[in-house]
């Protein structure tokens, strides 16, 4: 496995790769690597000849508040893990090897970004779309890989790729769980042992509307009561939204249709924003 820091390093070696024809699939990471990145990587390296899993804290999508500085890393462990999977490249830019002084462009997709975590993150949905439209074109990759937990961002990455001809493959992936049923995640570190317990409540609550649905429910709105109230009588949860939405647009539905996505964000504590959600096709 090699380790690249630079942008050059990245498409000299992809050059050599295209010219044998060979497929290339990537994985892009903030690091602090899991279960659930372990998973798109062993997806990613099954389905094509080589794998870059890009390991890049990205600066601009990060509000002024939120936790770029103390977002946790461990370069040293992801490569381990990348390395025992298969990866055959970890991409490892400083944010000035990304982002030149004089860097004024920037990508995004409207009206999907606008609802869910794109309330209370209004800068975020563009950072994300600008560091990825990058690494596709330094990549050069055939399939990207994503995971459905951050699904607000996988539909506006698919969209984004539909809507702008790049020529790749987006792949959806399962969420991964704890064994209580919380999605992981980097950001589970920063729950103390308690807030880590009450905070299977969100899987718990998602299950339970899930169920109202499969069982005939079709008032949006009855549903997404059920689920707040469950997570709302966990008094160290505090609920950013519950919605339910169209899957293919992101936009609130009133009567359950067509294929729709239920999302939730809920704090626990001060800092600790979690999300969480399932997908009705």
């Amino acid at each position: 496995m090699k380790i690249a820091h630079t942008i050059d390093e990245v498409k000299t070696l992809v050059k050599e790769w295209k010219k044998e024809g060979l497929s290339i699939g990537l994985v892009p990471t903030m690091g602090y690597l899991h279960e659930g990145h372990a998973s798109l990587i062993e997806r990613a390296r099954k389905e094509n000849d080589k794998v870059i899993v890009s390991d890049f804290v990205n600066p601009i999508q990060f509000g002024p508040k939120e936790d770029l500085a103390t977002y946790p890393r461990d370069f040293e462990a992801d490569c381990k893990l990348c390395e025992s999977i298969g990866a055959d490249l970890i991409f490892n830019p400083e944010p000035s090897e990304m982002y030149e002084n004089n860097f004024h462009s920037y990508v995004g997709v409207n009206t999907l970004s606008e609802g869910l975590c794109g309330k209370s993150r209004p800068i975020h949905f563009n950072g994300v779309c600008t560091v990825v439209s990058k690494l596709f074109n330094i990549s050069e990759a055939d399939r990207a890989y994503f995971g459905q937990k951050d699904a607000q961002q996988l539909a506006i990455v698919k969209r984004m790729v539909r809507d702008l001809n790049f020529n790749i493959e987006i792949i959806g992936c399962p969420i991964i769980r704890e064994e209580s049923g919380l999605a992981k995640s980097s950001r589970n570190t920063y729950l103390s042992d308690e807030e880590r317990s009450k905070a299977t409540i969100l899987h718990k609550a998602l299950e339970m509307g899930k169920k109202m649905i499969e069982d005939g429910e079709k008032d949006a709105s009855k549903v997404i009561d059920a689920v707040k109230n469950m997570i709302e009588s966990e008094p160290l949860a505090r609920v950013d939204y519950v919605e339910i939405v169209d899957w293919n647009e992101l936009q609130k539905v009133n009567t359950i249709g067509g294929p729709i996505l239920m999302a939730i964000a809920v704090f626990f504590g001060e800092k600790v924003r979690l999300i969480d959600n399932f997908i009705m096709e």
